[in-house]
């Protein structure tokens, strides 16, 4: 039975139809003016309630959305308590009504929960869901190192905050980098085509605490980069060097203190090719495809079949 997911983050709108064993994505990044670092949340919200039904007409394009079992929407960024950010309101209103109207069951999940199902089905690797095991949020707004097992209903996975950030995330640097670079935000994927083309390796060793890390002092090293003329695409390596090296050091131990649990990599920034070389080489690590690394409702409406097959209502 298909089942239909709803995800409105801070940076794209995604609707997905899901059947228990494949389905159909469909997602669109936000406007953000050029020179700009985000949007402001009234605005993201706005722009979700635009685009929802475009993007589900086009979804019904592609896929029947005739006779769904369940409708699903993330509606927090985390699952614990006071997690909460309007951006969301958007795909959860429109889940519940969607589901009221259709008389079927609405499910309710995080937006994390939805990355860390939509990474584990990617890398096919389902199994992950229903035992512990290490993963990283790598996003725009998050850089979390978490321990991460099966809640109680075994639907969705609860997760524990190892290590991570403290301050600026993995993608807002890169996206800072990036529009200091004169590119358009998100600049993920805009560094990730500069690498090749650098002649310089550069890295600057950010301090690792008990699995913690801050990058804002990465940021002050890329402008002061910037004002001595370094090549774009010097400064774009010397960025992802320095978080690959972080990120890895930051694994190496958790596998150490955690010893044989698998580690998965969800989240935007676990698209790019240089980190998942590294962390694949030297850790073991489980990697989404590109696709299904950046937002995207389709691990909600792989959550949402799960909790529709268990019986449990969110």
């Amino acid at each position: 039975m298909r089942v239909l997911g709803l995800d409105t983050s801070n940076y794209t709108t995604s609707c997905a139809v899901f059947d228990g064993a494949g389905g159909v994505n469909r997602g669109r990044i936000l406007d953000v003016r050029p020179g700009e670092l985000g949007l402001r949340q009234s605005d993201a919200l706005f722009q979700h309630v635009k685009r929802l039904p475009e993007l589900l007409s086009a979804l019904a394009e592609e896929t029947s959305l005739e006779a769904l079992g369940a409708v699903g929407a993330s509606t927090r960024p985390r699952a614990v308590e006071g997690s909460y950010m309007p951006c969301f309101l958007a795909g959860a209103s429109q889940g519940q009504s969607l589901a009221h109207v259709l008389g079927v069951p609405f499910y309710a999940f995080s937006h994390q929960q939805g990355h860390l199902a939509a990474a584990a089905w990617s890398a096919g690797r389902m199994d992950l869901l229903d035992r512990p095991f290490l993963a990283w949020h790598l996003s725009g707004g998050t850089t979390e190192l978490l321990r991460a097992e099966p809640e109680e209903d075994g639907v969705a996975v609860r997760a524990e905050i190892l290590g991570g950030t403290t301050d600026i995330s993995a993608g807002q640097l890169i996206d800072r980098t990036g529009v200091l670079l004169g590119l358009q935000f998100p600049a993920g994927k805009a560094l990730d085509e500069l690498y090749p083309q650098a002649d310089a390796c550069m890295e600057y060793r950010v301090k690792l605490k008990d699995l913690t890390f801050s990058l804002s002092g990465m940021e002050n090293q890329v402008k002061r980069l910037l004002a001595e003329g370094e090549a774009p695409a010097n400064v774009a390596r010397f960025t992802l060097d320095t978080v690959c090296s972080v990120v890895l050091r930051a694994t190496q131990e958790a596998q150490r203190r955690c010893p044989g649990l698998p580690v998965l990599c969800s989240g935007g920034v676990a698209s790019n090719r240089q980190l998942r070389a590294a962390m694949e080489r030297s850790c073991g690590a489980l990697f989404a495809q590109p696709c299904y690394s950046t937002d995207n409702a389709m691990g909600v409406a792989i959550l949402t079949r799960r909790a529709l097959e268990g019986g449990e209502l969110a």
